[in-house]
């Protein structure tokens, strides 16, 4: 039975000029940028149109909102003092987690479909349009896959139940569970991102290891199993340590749970190993080369979520401009509005199509796009977070004061905005392995410039703009010019993609301002450009 509307005749005055709910939104019907880049990238289309009207609904809106404002709670002892080492969620979080688990996140690239990489990275894209917290467990999960071929045993015990679609979060043994996830305990305090400075230490326990240390940040710390790095007599080593245990709980004493800026309702928190039972993933001493396969997982989605947010941002933007009219226009229609709403668009897109660029490489068997996923997925990772705050900023600004309220969903999205930036390696981070990629393999370098070079003569702008980074990059640049370096290539690989995939007036407005210099500092600061293609694109 539909629900009444809310009265808009009060007594001291009528409601008017303020746009309505905005209901279902089919995320993927009303994206055409998306159909287009997904489309390009060989995604499963007819999948995602599925997922984006399901995942779109004013009911999974609601439930993204429930769980951020009813975030995870730590339960440490049962009443009688007995440990428990438990978080404990909102009925939504749950919701949101079985319509993701269920519609194949975590799974659908390892089902052996043509473009499953692509058709996940693009699930990542939607799901963070309504409650991205939740998208790190599922992320866990699909990144795991590959770093679990380094142990058969393991690999035949887990991936059934990671790749299952059933979402199962009930405590218990993994034999007795319908699905499984698997998240992440790597850092810790005296070391951060230098992993290989971890203390925890990793004994021999007849077929496993025990481990005894601390970790700072433990990603989603109710998954069924983690992968960590710990110090094993033969040198810093991957496991996987399991969260229950046949009859018992696993000795992961969970200290308390992290009071971050966003994410909200996903829980991160720091641990400490208490002899923990572990089973080894890999040699000893190659903890760090096993653990990368997830990393580089990882690390496309952290490319892919930042589009998401700054789909949702301006999807936001735009529903309020087309609604909303300030002396005697809409919003939508006023010269300036426009200019910033289309300058924002440009980044969006971008980062969009670069994303989804990369995933098509995860997809290919070859040396040559294993390279190039390589160096690409940092770029993406790279340019997409360094734009999405100051994108969902402009957002809230371009509804002036409502875009501050916790009711248009901006503050959610900006809280969450710096996040994938930090996670799996921050700016210079990955700036840094950028570089060391490009020296020790160079394959990922010789396709890199074929690719940029793949579309030159089309705009001479572009053309100008490539040749002023090989003119000022003859090689690779030393460690403090890594930053302008990076955003350089990253910059001239997102053209490339849209010169091939997007309509010509939004390569064309994005190679003029974002490659030919032609916008002033801030946004909406640009020439002439067709705001009316770019805004049909949202």
């Amino acid at each position: 039975m539909p629900q009444l509307p809310p009265d808009a005749a009060l007594l001291t005055h009528d409601v008017t000029n303020q746009p309505a709910a905005r209901g279902d939104v089919d995320l993927f019907a009303t994206d055409p940028a998306l159909a287009d880049h997904a489309g390009a990238a060989g995604a499963d289309t007819a999948h995602l149109a599925a997922y984006g009207e399901t995942i779109g609904t004013a009911a999974m809106a609601e439930a993204g909102r429930a769980a951020n404002r009813n975030p995870p709670e730590l339960a440490l002892f049962d009443t009688g003092g007995r440990r428990l080492d438990e978080v404990r969620f909102h009925p939504a979080y749950h919701d949101l987690m079985r319509a993701g688990i269920g519609a194949g996140y975590a799974a659908i690239a390892w089902e052996g479909a043509a473009g499953g990489h692509a058709t996940h990275a693009a699930m990542v894209y939607l799901t963070s349009q309504v409650e991205p917290g939740v998208c790190c467990p599922m992320t866990m999960t699909y990144a795991a896959v590959p770093a679990l071929q380094a142990d058969s045993g393991l690999f035949d015990a887990w991936v059934p139940k990671l790749l299952s679609r059933a979402y199962d979060p009930a405590p218990k043994p993994l034999a007795r569970k319908a699905g499984a996830t698997l998240g992440m305990a790597m850092t810790e305090k005296q070391g951060g991102s230098d992993v290989r400075a971890n203390t925890t230490r990793a004994a021999p326990d007849g077929d496993a290891y025990v481990l005894r240390g601390h970790k700072w940040f433990c990603s989603a710390p109710m998954s069924d199993g983690f992968l960590t790095l710990a110090q094993a007599p033969g040198g810093l080593t991957c496991f996987l340590v399991p969260r229950w245990l046949d009859g018992r709980r696993n000795t992961i004493h969970i200290q308390r749970l992290k009071d971050k800026l966003g994410n909200r309702a996903n829980a991160s928190a720091e641990i400490e190993y208490a002899d923990a039972v572990a089973h080894r993933l890999g040699e000893e001493g190659e903890g760090v080369k096993t653990i990368l396969d997830m990393v580089h997982h990882t690390r496309l989605d952290t490319a892919m979520a930042p589009a998401g947010l700054m789909r949702a941002a301006l999807s936001h933007a735009v529903h309020w401009a087309r609604h909303r009219t300030a002396f005697q226009k809409t919003l939508i229609d006023q010269p300036l509005m426009r200019s910033v709403l289309a300058d924002l668009a440009l980044d969006w897109e971008g980062t969009l199509a670069l994303g989804m660029f990369v995933a098509a490489q995860f997809d290919r068997d070859t040396d040559a796009a294993r390279a190039f996923a390589r160096v690409t997925v940092a770029l993406a990772k790279y340019m997409g977070n360094k734009l999405c705050p100051n994108l969902v900023y402009e957002a809230m600004e371009a509804m002036g004061g409502m875009g501050y309220v916790e009711d248009s969903g901006l503050p959610l999205l900006y809280r969450e905005a710096p996040l994938n930036s930090i996670w799996e390696g921050s700016g210079n981070v990955i700036c840094l392995d950028i570089l060391r990629t490009l020296r020790k393999v160079p394959l990922s370098g010789e396709v890199l410039s074929r690719e940029l070079g793949a579309v030159a003569g089309q705009y001479w702008r572009y053309d100008a703009a490539l040749n002023a980074h090989i003119t000022r990059f003859p090689r690779l640049p030393d460690e403090a010019q890594a930053r302008w370096y990076v955003e350089s290539l990253a910059t001239l690989l997102t053209a490339s993609v849209l010169i091939r995939h997007a309509p010509p007036a939004v390569a064309e407005a994005y190679v003029a301002t974002r490659l030919a210099g032609e916008r002033g500092r801030t946004t909406g600061a640009i020439g002439a450009v067709d705001t009316d293609m770019i805004l049909s694109r949202l």
